[in-house]
């Protein structure tokens, strides 16, 4: 849920907060007003493209193909932040797995919301979901998407490696027809005020908050290495660092029928959030040019951070709306992707805002496990070996909401549904030995 900033009373230690952050900038506010300007800009000439273009925007390849993909597809991966992946894993296989989920759920008493027609569930372990995340296609894909980013921090001998695949559990859903889901609106997940407030984190927008927004790269793994995405340790707040969350079709999909929507386009998402709480409108909103860029203005008199709201002893955010961040045109940018068949996937970077849509329009059930794509880097490592312990015992992993074990459940997996070298390392197993 994103809330109106100017109805949340932020703590007067975020002003303090914005003038840190300006003192270690030189010419802070004409650089980064000029970078507001330039991104508002290029911000309404992308946006018409991207609403002329509609579900086309979205870049799609096939499974097959990605090692093959020019330098140029490769350029409009990176730059959208987002990409559907085909043919993964063959149809008949994801189909199975869709349905050994529905038979679990039948038989055992799960946790799921809505409470009263669970359709989004807070199950980690089944044999469908581990079977799945262990799939070398996924890891092979996974693979590939770790090294759409480049490390020259120094460190990569000892703490990265982006062709070792890790697994992180995460849930999965079967939306059913004609339900309206208002839970999930634009919103960007892995780090809240931890953009700002995280001294490591905030580097990874450096070049944003030096007025050089051109220059800034989503994919430079030098500082996110060492930032920390959870600073409150509010449930669903991810600690591991994903260069791309993402899913797993396990049904035939396509817009208007509960999928996913991206703003695609994570180099101007960046700058215009990370720059949005250092200025304010000089018009009201309902004035015919409200986003002309001379009718805002740079300012550290307030402690508010637009899109951020306090959640859980923490702060949940960025989530941008039509009023915190008007020049984003969400209601016309934030894009359906393509329609996607059993075993297609679909990623979209750290940093990009997404949302699911509200209402789901079509006959059949939305059905997707999470997998995202997560490389190996020291912290990862160690959420892993955490995370190995949980599945051990049939518990649920360490970033998510404590509750009943799924020890219990009938046909929940064990070590043995992880048939491959691959699968078994990404989960921080020993593997076998021929």
């Amino acid at each position: 849920m994103a809330t109106n900033s100017d109805a949340i009373s932020f703590p007067p230690r975020f002003l303090e907060l914005k003038r840190e952050i300006a003192s270690s900038y030189p010419d802070f506010e004409i650089r980064i007003t000029q970078a507001w300007k330039e991104v508002i800009v290029e911000l309404a000439t992308v946006s018409a493209k991207i609403k002329q273009d509609g579900t086309q925007y979205i870049p799609q390849v096939n499974f097959d193909e990605l090692d093959k993909l020019s330098a140029e597809r490769v350029a409009t991966i990176k730059r959208r932040g987002c990409v559907v992946i085909r043919d993964v894993v063959n149809d008949e296989q994801a189909i199975a797995w869709r349905e050994s989920l529905k038979e679990f759920v039948r038989i055992n008493p799960v946790d799921g919301t809505p409470v009263d027609d669970k359709q989004f569930f807070q199950l980690y372990w089944t044999k469908a979901q581990v079977q799945a995340r262990a799939n070398p296609n996924l890891l092979k894909a996974n693979i590939w998407l770790n090294n759409l980013y480049h490390d020259n921090s120094g460190k990569k001998s000892q703490n990265v490696d982006l062709s070792v695949p890790l697994t992180y559990a995460d849930r999965f859903r079967i939306r059913r027809p004609g339900v309206g889901w208002s839970f999930h609106p634009p919103h960007i997940d892995g780090g809240s005020i931890e953009r700002w407030e995280d001294p490591i984190f905030r580097k990874c927008f450096g070049k944003i908050l030096a007025g050089q927004w051109r220059e800034h790269d989503p994919y430079d793994l030098q500082d996110r290495l060492d930032a920390r995405s959870s600073l409150y340790g509010r449930p669903n707040q991810s600690t591991v660092f994903r260069t791309f969350q993402g899913w797993l079709s396990m049904s035939e999909t396509g817009p208007t029928q509960g999928t996913l929507k991206v703003f695609p386009d994570v180099l101007l998402s960046n700058t215009y959030i990370i720059l949005r709480p250092f200025f304010k409108p000089l018009v009201p909103v309902d004035s015919p040019d409200f986003l002309d860029p001379k009718n805002w203005a740079f300012d550290l008199t307030n402690s508010n951070f637009p899109g951020l709201w306090p959640r859980d002893g923490g702060w949940a955010g960025p989530s941008p709306t039509p009023i915190s961040h008007p020049h984003m045109l969400l209601e016309e940018t934030m894009t359906s992707v393509p329609k996607v068949s059993p075993g297609d996937t679909v990623f979209w970077h750290c940093d990009v805002v997404h949302s699911v849509e509200t209402d789901h329009t079509g006959k059949e059930d939305s059905a997707v496990m999470y997998i995202p794509a997560v490389p190996y880097t020291a912290a990862n490592f160690d959420y892993v070996q955490r995370q190995r312990e949980c599945f051990l015992k049939a518990q649920r992993p360490p970033d998510f909401p404590k509750g009943e074990a799924e020890a219990a459940f009938i046909g929940v997996a064990d070590v043995n549904d992880i048939d491959n070298d691959l699968g078994r390392k990404a989960m921080g197993l020993p593997i076998t030995v021929a």
